[in-house]
């Protein structure tokens, strides 16, 4: 009798978290690593963010909470989101989780029973479809067209609903192609969701706070009202605020939903930590300034990388709306050869030859189910993205 559980057949360790560990121990053993493969922001967290942070701590606020996270920041993120999306969520259908991916395995694992289906586009954060399988749920992947922005069609989303499917996942803007969906393209796929009344939506936002060149983000639930009582939506403290190691994410749902993720979560792994609820309490109600003024440098670094990687031999990069992404095609280095003689036959193939050639590590596209393509996060200072970039040209140009 096997000790682990069969369950755990049907995941895989994270490819992003791998590529990064790979990259830390090159560099920790005397190479010359740029790293552009984390999904984490460069920035510091904000002063005030961390000032209430000592606060609580301080003032002892070190003991459990609710489940659900404290009142006060359970208000606070429902006065948020309305504000930001003018949606009407309230206090009691706001969970606070230890990260977004508990978010995402909290709604899975509260609804999902063996067979249900999950339409995924793709390409898609590489957690989606293991913790739909870890939940014994179906992922159901679709591919999206680069010609199309790497964003769902209506037409695609109908051809893809069965008898048995369940959720529609949706992140936008997309990790890793940083695909934004417009609110005529999200209205497109309401309209589909609208025919089908048993489906529901977890929209993953996450990234909504970071778009560019006058986009504005909307959120399902902003679009189309009528999906409310069927909508999961997610966000976090991560990304916008910049506080990665401060694990919390939330989920905003009906409350339906909500009593039975909490239910769930008290079982697991209770309340998220008390001193980074108070940090997300000040991120959430304080000043929003940061948030623009990091966009700003995102923006600038998206336009240097897509310029410089537009002019790399081999190499094709559409021009995102948001988060902090790249997803370039790199299906013209096919069949090459690098100068130490190893074939280039897949975007496994060549991001490994580019780290241990170059010292830059990126994300083959296939970890994030789109064969062809890498990912490049430029949430790192201009000078080491210029650099890296410098570097993948003389690589692609140095193939034969």
């Amino acid at each position: 009798m096997s000790l682990i559980a069969a369950r755990l057949n049907r995941i895989s360790p994270s490819q992003t978290i791998a590529i990064s560990q790979k990259a830390r121990e090159l560099k920790a053993a005397g190479r010359d690593i740029i790293s552009l493969s984390a999904g984490e922001p460069d920035f510091d967290t904000p002063a005030n963010v961390k000032a209430a942070a000592i606060r609580a701590i301080e003032a002892g606020e070190t003991r459990y909470t609710d489940v659900a996270g404290t009142p006060a920041l359970r208000a606070a993120i429902a006065a948020r989101l309305n504000a930001d999306f003018q949606t009407d969520y309230r206090a009691e259908e706001i969970v606070v989780s230890t990260g977004g991916k508990q978010v995402i395995y909290n709604a899975m694992v509260a609804t999902l029973d063996a067979g249900d289906e999950v339409v995924i586009p793709a390409p898609a954060w590489v957690s989606y479809p293991d913790i739909v399988a870890l939940a014994d749920g179906e992922p159901v992947v679709v591919p999206t067209k680069a010609e199309n922005g790497f964003k769902l069609t209506a037409e695609e989303l109908r051809a893809a609903i069965t008898p048995r499917t369940k959720w529609l996942m949706l992140n936008s803007p997309c990790n890793p192609t940083g695909a934004a969906y417009s609110e005529a393209e999200l209205r497109a796929l309401c309209d589909v969701l609208l025919d089908h009344s048993r489906i529901w939506v977890f929209t993953d936002d996450i990234y909504a706070k970071l778009v560019y060149d006058g986009f504005v983000a909307k959120t399902v639930v902003q679009v189309e009202p009528r999906l409310r009582d069927r909508t999961l939506t997610m966000n976090g403290m991560s990304k916008a605020y910049a506080m990665t190691g401060w694990r919390i994410g939330f989920s905003a749902a009906p409350l339906e939903l909500t009593k039975a993720i909490i239910k769930l979560q008290g079982q697991s792994t209770s309340n998220a930590c008390s001193i980074a609820q108070a940090a997300a309490l000040e991120a959430v109600s304080g000043p929003q300034d940061f948030i623009g003024e990091m966009v700003a440098v995102y923006e600038a670094r998206r336009d240097l990388v897509v310029g410089m990687l537009n002019q790399t031999a081999g190499l094709r990069c559409h021009r995102p709306e948001g988060a902090f992404y790249v997803f370039p095609s790199m299906e013209g280095t096919i069949g090459r050869k690098t100068p130490s003689g190893t074939v280039i036959d897949s975007d496994e193939a060549f991001v490994t030859a580019l780290l241990e050639e170059t010292g830059v590590a990126a994300v083959h596209g296939s970890a994030f189910l789109m064969p062809g393509y890498f990912r490049i996060s430029y949430a790192t200072d201009t000078a080491s993205l210029r650099e890296a970039c410098t570097r993948i040209q003389r690589f692609c140009a140095s193939l034969s």
